[in-house]
């Protein structure tokens, strides 16, 4: 069955994919094309936005499980796509709108900016889905239920 964590991670990928395709469509002068994967690129991401709020409003916190030096590595990754993710967003919205107004000047200026941070927080958010649902995931014989709606977490072990 495919999850809704593992939607999210293609959702991410696919907006890495768009907006490599965006640059290099705008790199070999194709406005249009490059357009069309950046309005492509936003509305995917817009739709795992949606869908990320959604899946952690139902299942509410997910426990990293890996020990030793991918721990540190984890959460290093976690926090810093965490952070640029939070910040993308308004860069996002300040590039599309200086493109949409045509005020190219202005918008190669942020998108300097934006292109790389917003591929950067889509490509390691399928990392940070691979590593967690993927790689470090709970041991056979044990039960991980996550952090409920009330804030609590339980965690239970199969007999």
């Amino acid at each position: 069955m495919f999850s809704q964590a593992a939607l999210n991670a293609s959702l991410n990928g696919t907006s890495a994919i768009l907006l490599a395709c965006g640059y290099a469509a705008i790199r070999q002068g194709k406005m249009k094309v490059h357009k069309a994967f950046m309005i492509a690129a936003f509305l995917v991401s817009t739709a795992f936005l949606i869908s990320y709020l959604i899946y952690h409003y139902r299942v509410g916190h997910v426990v990293f499980h890996g020990q030793g030096w991918i721990r540190p590595v984890y959460f290093a990754l976690l926090l810093s796509h965490t952070v640029l993710a939070i910040v993308i967003v308004p860069m996002i919205l300040v590039t599309l709108r200086r493109a949409w107004l045509e005020k190219f000047d202005r918008h190669r200026l942020i998108a300097r900016w934006t292109l790389p941070l917003w591929f950067y927080v889509s490509v390691t958010g399928v990392i940070v889905y691979v590593l967690l649902y993927q790689v470090y995931v709970p041991h056979a014989g044990s039960r991980q239920t996550n952090l409920s709606a009330s804030g609590h977490t339980w965690k239970t072990k199969a007999d």
